[in-house]
């Protein structure tokens, strides 16, 4: 049985975790005051240059430098709890997407999600796909499906899971049922849909009356996230 622990450290400074499985280090995290993450962070950002030669187009979300989005990353993206045919048949898809100047405009208001944090000169990497992460899911507004972790194991488990996300589940999108779900009850997986989508309302009001850029959602800090 895997046995695994936290230890943190904070400093005005920086914040330092690392995480210990079966008594050896498995991960160490570190984030820095002024070098604060963004990752995960739903903001309510403005176009301000497409480049159709690179197929992508710098959007100001209100940090010190543009952010990019790929024209891939308006496009549908799927994880690896989904089935290898379905990965497939999206990225087909994208092979086949529309350029990029007839999907933004300079000028234009886009709700997006920060997918990778600033490095060096780079800004920040952008998806217009949303995910929001909760305990026992993650909830993906733009995605149709429900996908299952590959680590929860037996078909009547897996089926249980859907049928409780089926029957609460009030908005459209998807879900991908995560490994600490398995076992849980039926109380605390609709509990975790009803919070999901009850966020994602917020995020959807926010970004109506919100001028851009503006942070729409700000994901939880590095010792929250792991705990």
């Amino acid at each position: 049985m895997l046995k695994s622990k936290l230890l943190v450290n904070c400093t005005p400074q920086e914040r330092r975790v690392a995480v210990i499985e079966n008594n050896n280090l498995a991960e160490v995290y570190i984030e820095r005051e002024s070098e604060e993450a963004v990752v995960g962070n739903v903001y309510k950002g403005k176009v301000t240059r497409v480049l159709p030669g690179m197929q992508a187009a710098f959007v100001d979300i209100g940090l010190q430098r543009a952010a990019f989005l790929y024209v891939s990353d308006i496009l549908s993206e799927l994880g690896d709890a989904f089935d290898a045919k379905e990965i497939e048949e999206a990225r087909r898809k994208n092979r086949q997407q529309k350029k990029i100047e007839n999907v933004l405009k300079e000028g234009q208001d886009v709700l997006v999600q920060v997918a990778k944090d600033p490095i060096g000169t780079k800004g920040a990497r952008l998806t217009s796909h949303i995910s929001l992460p909760g305990r026992n899911l993650v909830y993906m507004p733009t995605v149709n499906h429900v996908g299952v972790s590959k680590k929860i194991d037996g078909e009547k488990e897996r089926r249980r899971l859907r049928d409780v996300i089926d029957q609460t589940q009030t908005l459209e999108g998807g879900f991908i049922i995560r490994t600490a779900a398995s076992g849980q009850s039926d109380e605390g997986i609709a509990s975790d849909v009803e919070y999901l989508e009850k966020l994602w309302k917020k995020i959807l009001k926010k970004n109506k009356t919100a001028k851009s850029p503006a942070v729409v959602h700000q994901d939880l800090g590095l010792v929250e996230r792991l705990v």
